[in-house]
């Protein structure tokens, strides 16, 4: 694989592919696809190829593999491990699918939309509901992030406790192969037994495998109720007991419950224009609570006065407030959506992407802030997430006047902590933003020897010659 940087007669049969117009080489218009949102990771390249059909990305992987000349596939470089960058130092290419972004066909009848990978998430939801459907997944990034990214990280996001990820909302997809090759798997079926299931090779490969150019989406009916709850508890137990008793009463119809601390509040209602707190009164926790029916606005209405009823009773809830209106509903998902940038103003933040069985939750975060607190007196625990799902995203905010550097590079150390509690509960230390960069040496660490193994295999069948975003996921041989 080439590391060096291609020749001028390389770069130019390359633009020769695209055009010179979507082939970027000038500096100032490469920054913006070499560093990651978070900052960690900036890496270096000689050129943006921006294709603007499957055609001309299978020439540029045929060109590509032909040169031992290694590609990076990026989305909306949304992504959190830094598995979209390309390395520092080398001469990856950075494969843009920005202009791959066609929706070919959407089928009401049967559920399904057909869209490029480059396609914008908010313009998935946008098409689904024009045709009143709803495509489920909904992300904080949602402007912005691709299909392709979404995909290839298996991205969850709020509605994965009645939805799924994207593993369970894509039917089929379209590859181009390091060779060029195209796979065409764009199959519609919810039922297909014929062989390896090869989509799910590629969904949450993080294009280590290939390019993903299009896929089959799955759309679901709109739902005609819809309420959102905010609810103040006084513990994570509660929280938890809380869950069940939704659980139970509400069945398929509940379709969020997420755990939000009083810090995460705070530093929303402080940070992000236009946030404030629902309650006049302050809890420990909070459960954002989502309740969609199929039948009736009236049937939604019941189920979730009946449940905060339950819960007022049970002594889960100590307060509560329903949203009464569209634009309240979103009003509390905002403030859970903006839960992670709230803590950019306060200094450093290092974070964590975990998850863990449901019931051991409460557990899990209890042997966690007693360990970061020992580690970091001071520290500030920053922990919110999917309770639904065991996804909690356990971050920590520098405390109050420390040195942000020197807080950021125990990134490892801290991350060392509660992975190694993670793996006690046997939970994952990648529960939705994949490996990437950021997690690769870790990897190897939790998973068992034949599991890296028979992902090297796998990696090595589908790319011999390493070129498809070396370097992320495994270890370049």
């Amino acid at each position: 694989m080439t590391t060096t940087l291609p020749s001028p007669e390389l770069i130019a049969s390359f633009i020769d592919i695209v055009g010179s117009a979507n082939a970027l080489t000038n500096p100032a218009d490469l920054a913006p696809y070499l560093v990651e949102s978070r900052g960690l990771y900036k890496g270096t390249t000689p050129m943006v190829l921006r294709p603007g059909s499957v055609e001309e990305v299978s020439r540029i992987m045929k060109l590509a593999s032909a040169t031992r000349t290694a590609i990076v596939p990026q989305g909306g470089n949304t992504g959190h491990v830094a598995g979209q960058i390309p390395r520092e130092g080398k001469a990856d290419i950075v494969l843009s699918l920005q202009r791959l972004n066609r929706i070919r066909d959407i089928d009401p009848v049967g559920n399904v939309i057909v869209a490029d990978a480059g396609c914008i998430l908010a313009d998935i939801q946008k098409a689904a509901d024009d045709h009143d459907r709803l495509f489920p997944l909904s992300l904080g990034s949602e402007g912005s992030a691709r299909i392709g990214g979404n995909l290839s990280t298996n991205a969850g996001g709020t509605a994965v406790l009645a939805y799924g990820n994207m593993r369970q909302l894509c039917l089929g997809l379209e590859v181009v192969l390091p060779t060029g090759e195209v796979w065409d798997g764009l199959r519609r079926l919810k039922k297909d037994n014929t062989g390896y299931d090869l989509r799910d090779l590629f969904i949450g490969a993080e294009g280590t495998l290939g390019v993903i150019t299009g896929a089959v989406l799955r759309m679901f009916p709109k739902p005609l109720g819809h309420q959102v709850a905010f609810a103040g508890v006084g513990s994570v137990e509660h929280a938890l007991a809380l869950f069940d008793t939704a659980s139970s009463l509400c069945g398929a119809a509940l379709t969020g419950f997420e755990l939000m601390p009083r810090l995460g509040v705070e530093f929303t209602a402080k940070h992000i224009p236009g946030v404030r707190d629902p309650m006049d009164t302050v809890h420990p926790w909070y459960a954002l609570i989502d309740i969609s029916t199929s039948d009736s606005a009236e049937s939604a209405e019941r189920m979730v006065h009946e449940l905060l009823e339950q819960g007022i009773v049970a002594g889960l809830v100590e307060n509560a407030v329903i949203a009464t209106s569209e634009e309240q509903r979103k009003a509390l998902w905002h403030m859970r959506e903006s839960m992670s940038p709230a803590q950019k103003p306060e200094g450093g933040s290092i974070k964590h992407d975990v998850s863990v069985p449901v019931s051991s939750i409460p557990s899990f975060m209890k042997e966690a802030d007693a360990a970061v607190m020992r580690a970091m007196p001071g520290a500030r625990i920053c922990s919110f997430g999917h309770m639904g799902d065991g996804n909690i995203h356990y971050n920590i905010s520098q405390p109050v006047g420390a040195d942000k550097q020197a807080f950021l590079d125990r990134w490892r150390e801290m991350n060392a902590i509660i992975h190694g509690i993670v793996a006690k509960y046997n939970g994952s230390i990648s529960a939705e933003h994949g490996i990437g960069q950021l997690k690769r040496d870790e990897l190897v660490e939790v998973r068992s020897p034949i599991e890296i193994e028979l992902m090297r295999r796998i990696k090595h069948a589908f790319d011999p010659a390493g070129i498809m975003n070396p370097d992320k996921v495994l270890r370049a041989d």
